[in-house]
């Protein structure tokens, strides 16, 4: 089960892991917590502001299929912008979210489920913004409760804990590398010139997935956030070869697990039976 903030959240970060699994036979279940409501517009012909929320929805459905996701649950809050803007006070967003209310509907979804494997953002939603931010705080949360029969009693559902918890990442060497490549390729990294204050010390990293022979369908996925996907972003700028390099493998940092597992490992479900 991977949790995630935004619609195309969960190809970006975890396409890869969700098309390899998907393809070899596991269930695989996203979450998705908001509609992506604030989003930037890059194709004003597709949506404006009040259509937003519901064509991004549709562009989740599609890339999901692409993916071979075997369930999509959404958390239904709204999207609570950047940090900072106007929209982190809207009452219907995540950012206002009872964080005991957020956490006892993704409990109940990993009740339902069944999930051996959890996998979210760290702590500082990779890279600071508030719903990833509060991503990572309902599923840690989750995971620390599911298991346990006097947390969300009222569910009526038998716990359930899994096995693994993992946060995406990117190791500092891989960024460099990608910065490289996106200027050699003549396109400018989003984090210009500067060394990115994101990502973290590749000594930290427990888990690296080859997900190189799904990397199309990722990419593909991807396009799919066609209101996300401007022209001029250096996602849609991306040679496909220098995409299907930078992309073939995804990176983790395996938080916590009940099981025993190997350090290094290349399968989030090492160890388990």
């Amino acid at each position: 089960m991977a949790v995630h903030a935004h619609p195309d959240d969960e190809a970006i970060s975890t396409g890869g892991l969700l098309a390899r699994y998907g393809e070899e036979g596991v269930r695989t279940v996203l979450v998705t917590c908001t509609g992506g409501e604030v989003g930037e517009i890059a194709h004003p012909d597709l949506a404006n502001p009040e259509t937003l929320g519901e064509v991004r929805q549709s562009e989740l459905v599609e890339a999901c299929a692409m993916l071979g996701v075997s369930a999509l649950h959404l958390l239904g809050y709204r999207d609570s912008g950047m940090d900072g803007t106007p929209d982190n006070d809207h009452p219907d967003s995540f950012q206002q979210a009872d964080l005991d209310q957020a956490t006892g509907k993704l409990v109940a979804l990993i009740r339902a489920e069944r999930p051996q494997v959890l996998v979210t953002y760290d702590e500082n939603g990779f890279y600071g913004h508030p719903d990833h931010i509060r991503a990572n705080r309902i599923t840690v949360a989750a995971w620390e409760a599911a298991g346990d029969a006097t947390r969300y009693p009222d569910l009526e559902l038998e716990p359930w804990a899994p096995q693994k918890l993992y946060y995406t990442t990117v190791g500092k060497s891989a960024i460099q590398q990608f910065g490289e490549r996106l200027r050699a390729a003549g396109i400018e990294a989003p984090f210009g010139d500067e060394e990115p204050s994101f990502g973290v010390p590749d000594e930290t990293i427990t888990t690296v997935l080859d997900v190189q022979p799904w990397v199309e369908r990722k990419r593909n996925a991807l396009l799919v956030h066609r209101t996300q996907m401007g022209p001029e972003l250096f996602f849609a700028r991306m040679p496909a070869d220098v995409f299907y390099d930078v992309f073939a493998r995804e990176s983790f940092i395996r938080v916590a697990s009940r099981v025993p597992a190997p350090t290094p490992e290349d399968d989030v479900f090492a160890g388990l039976p």
